[in-house]
């Protein structure tokens, strides 16, 4: 894995330049304060697996920070959208009070349409991919991606689940979590192959398997993380009687189901042989990070 630490830190790096720059450009307002605070921090894995997939095509990272940036400005608005009372009811995000909490709601609501309309215009630039083929590929997968048949669906069917009669069955909460956090690593993952207009196939079941592993994991760390670590409340699901990962398949289970889907995504990486071991250690990652 030693490798991958320095190739998220170096992505994460430009994603951010590159975001705050474009939130900077625009008019000076309390929503787009709330932008750049939204914006800010995080692991930016998704736009990483993004310049990490292009660099597999041989495309440069100058170009991929395009689409990397609109895919962290994707993930910024949702988690704003996802932090409101209406949704998750939430008071920290990376570690600092979310952004309804700091501003308002009209404003945290407003932030994250902006940010969403931000990371279409970032597509549509000439320099977000090397053809307008595979620029509105983008758009368009990043739209379904996004929308009422990915994450949107996802956090619908999570919100439906909290006042069902019935917990969710293990196939429910994968197709739950397919959505609200497997669709948008899936679109990034698949980005680089988008872009150079190859064959995503490979990329699309790394992602599959990496998506179900980061969000086992994550339902692992609400039980056994540090809040100060993950820089949100934990326990929640438990809390609120949701069904999880861990509570229908036991801790061990869990961190058993993980370990088998790294060992998925690493394998659908075969047919890139060598150049692919930064993603297969990101794959490691996703099931031994702390936040």
């Amino acid at each position: 894995m030693n490798a991958f630490p320095a190739a998220l830190a170096q992505a994460a790096a430009r994603i951010e330049a590159r975001l705050q720059a474009e939130i900077e450009a625009l008019p000076a307002s309390p929503v787009r304060d709330a932008m750049a605070y939204a914006a800010r921090g995080g692991k930016k894995l998704r736009g990483f697996l993004v310049i990490e997939t292009a660099r597999l095509h041989g495309l440069p990272p100058e170009m991929a920070a395009q689409p990397a940036a609109a895919i962290e400005a994707i993930h910024a608005y949702s988690l704003v959208h996802d932090d409101l009372p209406a949704m998750d009811d939430d008071d920290l995000r990376r570690g600092q009070p979310t952004v309804h909490l700091r501003w308002d709601e009209a404003t945290a609501i407003l932030t994250g349409d902006a940010l969403q309309a931000l990371a279409f215009g970032l597509l549509a630039r000439t320099d977000a991919a090397p053809s307008a083929e595979a620029r509105l590929d983008l758009v368009t997968t990043l739209a379904q991606a996004s929308g009422a048949a990915g994450m949107v669906l996802g956090q619908a069917l999570d919100i439906a689940a909290e006042t069902s009669a019935a917990p969710l069955t293990l196939d429910a909460i994968t197709r739950l979590q397919a959505g609200k956090t497997g669709a948008l690593i899936g679109w990034a993952a698949c980005a680089g192959a988008r872009m150079a207009q190859a064959d995503p196939a490979p990329l699309a079941a790394y992602a599959q398997a990496l998506g179900l592993a980061f969000q086992i994991a994550d339902d692992i760390l609400d039980i056994e993380g540090d809040a100060d670590l993950a820089g949100k409340r934990l326990h929640k699901d438990a809390q609120a009687g949701k069904a999880t990962f861990v509570s229908l398949l036991g801790l061990d289970g869990a961190k058993a189901r993980a370990r088998d889907l790294v060992a998925e995504a690493e394998a659908a990486l075969a047919p890139y042989g060598d150049r692919a071991h930064v993603l297969r250690a990101a794959a490691q990652f996703a099931i031994a990070r702390q936040n």
